[in-house]
């Protein structure tokens, strides 16, 4: 059994005003651009003012005893989180999904800096509910992931969705297998395959515009639906499996007939898996699953 002390991994990504100050150097710059924009630099800067107040607050919740790491949103891919990890996500929503595909059973509280500007799905505690969240992390809300497998061995988790297809969304084309194992030649703008957590963002701008769309799964349930967007018919590609679900054991499988296809999660497009003519990659519902406190 290890006797380490817990580390707390706060994660952020950083603030617009950050962001403009890096692209034109000052502030005056900065307050230039967002003026010819009809924006105002004092917005910016009560936000960025905002985020660090919630960061200095978190760091201050943590335990003197306990050891401490920070990361920032694009530098995931590279961070190495440990089995005893506390992940703590200080923004907003999507940063959970954002962290989410690279734990493996870790809590995770997630901190809004700004209540009531962000939904607050996922970032549902403000700072000053952390040093409790801390001493009580035990239990929490299990939510279902998505996984999608290369023949290579490559795997992709994801929280909220996983895409599918051409890396600039033009037409991509493959050989989808449904969970049935029915076959159809296809060639789309791609397949959304998402979870009861991201039912409410990009699954569900398309389930709008279906007649037919499947039923979405609640956040705990072991399912995922799935969507081709854009099928185009033709005497080569058909648009008869274009939406379903996805229960425990069923897989969506598609085989390449592009040079170049990608698969990514929760919008990292940066952390993508590649697919090369004639490689298959096919998705279901993870074994991992996301513990929310």
């Amino acid at each position: 059994m290890s006797t380490l002390a817990p580390r707390v991994v706060i994660v952020s990504r950083r603030s617009e005003l950050d962001e403009l100050l890096a692209r034109h150097g000052t502030r005056g710059a900065a307050a230039f651009f967002l003026r010819e924009r009809g924006r105002d630099l004092a917005e910016v800067s009560a936000r960025h003012d905002a985020l660090t107040a919630a960061l200095t607050e978190v760091g201050s919740a943590i335990p003197a005893d306990w050891r401490r790491g920070h990361v920032d949103r694009a530098d995931l891919p590279r961070f190495l989180f440990a089995p005893e990890d506390v992940v703590i996500a200080v923004g907003q929503d999507g940063l959970v999904a954002n962290v989410a595909k690279y734990l493996d059973g870790q809590p995770v509280i997630g901190v809004d800096p700004e209540p009531g500007r962000n939904p607050g799905v996922l970032v549902r505690h403000p700072a000053a509910a952390v040093p409790g969240l801390l001493h009580a992390r035990g239990g929490g809300e299990e939510r279902a992931m998505v996984v999608a497998r290369l023949d290579d061995g490559q795997t992709l988790h994801g929280l909220n969705e996983i895409y599918i297809g051409h890396p600039g969304h033009q037409s991509a084309r493959y050989v989808l297998t449904g969970p049935g194992g029915d076959r159809e030649r296809q060639s789309s703008s791609g397949v959304i395959v998402g979870t009861g957590t991201g039912a409410t963002g990009w699954c569900a701008s398309i389930a709008r515009e279906r007649a037919t769309a499947p039923a979405m799964p609640d956040p705990a349930e072991a399912a995922l639906c799935w969507y081709v967007r854009e099928a185009w018919p033709s005497p080569a590609t058909g648009v008869t499996q274009v939406a379903g679900r996805l229960h425990t054991g069923q897989t969506l499988e598609l085989s390449s007939e592009s040079e170049r296809l990608v698969a990514f999660a929760d919008g990292l497009e940066s952390d993508a898996l590649q697919l090369a003519w004639g490689q298959r990659i096919s998705v279901g519902v993870a074994d991992r699953r996301l513990r929310l406190l």
